[in-house]
C-alpha cells in the first residue's frame, strides 16, 4: 500500500471516475492510474469502483466504505508535511486563501497588504469562486482559509468562525429619481424600491437570500433583470441605466464611483456575517494563524485553537 494508490483512488472519486482527468491531475497516465487502484484493490481484496468495462462507473459498497478512511488518511499525511514545515522552513512556505469575489476584491486587499509586509517568504495563492466552490476547496485541502458571507456553515467537516457584519446598499446613477430623494431627505422603503428593475447578486452569493427574504416577507415582486458574481459589473450595469443596484455596503467607493450615488440600505435588508473557515482535521501552520488574525482580529490563535477543540480536532 503506498499514498500513489490512495491518491488515485481519492482523485477518482472527486473527477466523476474520469481517468484522463485523475491522469492529469496526478501527472501521471491513465494505465498508471488503473493499475494503482487494481493494486490496492487486489492488496484489500475488495472491488473499490464498479466498472463497465474499463470505465468507471461509481463506488462499491466496500468502496464507499473505505472512502473515509482513504480521505483521512491522505488529510494527516499532509499535516504530518505541514508540521514538518513549521520546523524546517520557519516562516516559509504557501498560503492558499479561497474567498468569494466580493471578498476578493473589497475585504481582503488590506489583510494581504499587512500580511505580505510581516511574512515576506510566504507566498499567496488566491482562489475565487462561490460560497460552495470555496466551501470544496476547503474540503478537498485546495485552500487553507475558506473566506465568505454564505453556506460556509453548512458543511460539518469545516470550523466557521464569525469575522464581521456587513450590510448592503442601493445604488443609483447620481441623477436618478432615488438619489435625489435620498438627497432631499426620504427614506428609502421597499416599495419604493419594488418599483424599479433590480441588479443584484446571483443566489447564493453576497447576502442574496437576505435581500430575497425582504421582499418576500414585504408580499412585494423582485424584479431582477440581471444578476452577477461580483459588484463592479453590478454597479457597470448601473451605470448603463440597466436598474437600479444592490451591492454590500463595502464594494462603495465615494472617490472611485463618483458617477454613482449610494443610499444605506440597512434598514431594509437583514445585516450578513462575513465568516472564516478551516477545516476541523487541518494542521494550521504558524503563520496561517498569523493571516487569521490579521484578516479578522477578534480570531487569535487562542479563539481558533479553542473552536478546533471544541469540535473534536487535537
Amino acid at each position: 500500500m503506498n499514498f500513489q494508490q490512495l491518491r488515485s483512488i481519492r482523485e477518482a472519486q472527486r473527477r466523476n471516475f474520469n481517468l484522463t482527468e485523475v491522469a492529469a491531475a496526478l501527472h501521471t497516465s491513465q494505465p498508471g492510474v488503473s493499475r494503482q487502484i487494481r493494486e490496492l484493490e487486489d492488496e484489500l481484496g475488495i472491488e473499490i469502483f464498479m466498472r463497465a468495462g474499463k470505465r468507471l462507473t461509481g463506488l462499491t459498497e466496500p468502496g464507499a466504505h473505505v472512502m473515509p478512511i482513504i480521505e483521512k488518511l491522505l488529510s494527516e499525511a499532509e499535516n504530518l508535511r505541514r508540521a514538518g514545515a513549521d520546523y524546517a522552513q520557519t516562516g516559509a512556505g504557501n498560503l492558499r486563501i479561497a474567498a468569494t469575489h466580493s471578498q476578493a476584491r473589497y475585504a481582503l486587499p488590506p489583510a494581504v497588504r499587512d500580511f505580505r509586509g510581516s511574512h515576506p517568504d510566504v507566498v499567496l495563492n488566491l482562489h475565487q469562486g462561490s460560497p460552495q466552490q470555496v466551501a470544496r476547496l476547503l474540503l478537498d485541502g485546495e485552500a487553507d482559509v475558506g473566506i465568505a458571507t454564505e453556506a460556509l456553515t453548512q458543511y460539518p467537516e469545516l470550523i466557521a468562525l464569525p469575522c464581521y457584519r456587513w450590510t448592503h446598499a442601493v445604488i443609483t446613477p447620481v441623477d436618478h429619481p432615488l438619489a435625489r430623494e435620498a438627497a432631499e431627505g426620504q427614506v428609502l422603503t421597499l416599495e419604493r424600491l419594488a418599483q424599479f428593475p433590480i441588479v443584484t447578486y446571483e443566489l447564493g452569493y453576497t447576502g442574496r437570500s437576505h435581500i430575497d427574504d425582504a421582499f418576500r416577507q414585504a408580499g412585494l415582486n423582485l424584479n431582477v433583470v440581471l444578476a452577477a458574481m461580483d459588484a463592479d459589473v453590478i454597479k457597470t450595469y448601473v451605470d448603463l441605466g440597466l436598474g437600479v443596484g444592490i451591492v454590500a455596503s463595502i464594494a462603495y467607493d465615494e472617490e472611485r464611483d463618483r458617477h454613482l450615488s449610494a443610499i444605506d440600505a440597512r434598514h431594509l435588508f437583514a445585516d450578513n456575517m462575513t465568516r472564516l473557515a478551516v477545516r476541523r482535521d487541518a494542521y494550521l501552520r504558524d503563520y496561517v494563524y498569523d493571516f487569521i488574525a490579521t484578516f479578522a482580529g477578534p480570531l487569535t490563535r487562542a479563539v481558533v485553537d479553542e473552536a478546533r477543540s471544541v469540535s473534536g480536532t487535537p
